[in-house]
């Protein structure tokens, strides 16, 4: 599976596309769009034609953007917002569906700390996927956006193999390596992975 995602903002929105082979992730590529200061609907346009050319190029299977929450300041939120909306729909107008997170999600899946630094994530980021240098704070975000999802697949896919097995007539044998009923009562979500 192919993943992108998007870090979305009216003056750098960044991007990162992975391949996701079972349990492997492979970096494809990432960089920041950058956005011209100008008016709003000028800004817009802009991030709306940058993004539908990485999403044409990167051909992937799903693309992931962080969901926005309240800021202290409005306006900054609803700007962000707007540039969010911009992104969804250029990606959408590319025929990708679209999956989001939330920043708190996101760094957890990371990190494993819901208040990590850009620092701690451009680290983690490198490490995860073995790059030679930290991206920059977008793209890692971006990078970040793509990965979360990938282990959100890896834990679908585990809890859909346990909902196969529990769905299954009581005296029939369970495949190798699935999961019971009572197993999968007592799984947990940690660090963005599910656990036993």
């Amino acid at each position: 599976m192919r993943i992108l995602g998007i870090d979305p903002g009216l003056n750098t929105t960044g991007y990162g596309l992975l391949e996701a082979c079972g349990q492997r992730l492979h970096y494809q590529a990432s960089g920041a769009i950058r956005i011209p200061k100008g008016t709003l609907p000028e800004r817009l346009k802009t991030l709306f034609e940058g993004v539908s050319t990485v999403a044409r190029d990167a051909a992937a299977d799903v693309a992931v953007v962080e969901i926005v929450f309240v800021n202290v300041n409005p306006q900054s939120t609803l700007l962000l917002g707007q540039a969010r909306g911009a992104a969804i729909a250029a990606l959408v107008a590319q025929g990708l569906p679209v999956v989001e997170y939330t920043a708190l999600q996101l760094k957890k899946s990371i990190v494993g700390y819901g208040r990590a630094s850009k620092a701690q994530m451009q680290d983690m980021v490198m490490r995860l996927l073995t790059l030679p240098g930290q991206p920059g704070p977008d793209a890692a975000d971006a990078l970040g956006l793509a990965i979360c999802h990938a282990h959100a697949q890896r834990g679908l896919a585990a809890l859909t193999g346990a909902r196969t097995t529990m769905e299954q007539p009581a005296a029939a044998m369970a495949p190798a390596g699935a999961i019971s009923a009572t197993q999968l009562r007592r799984m947990r979500m940690r660090r963005g992975r599910l656990i036993g």
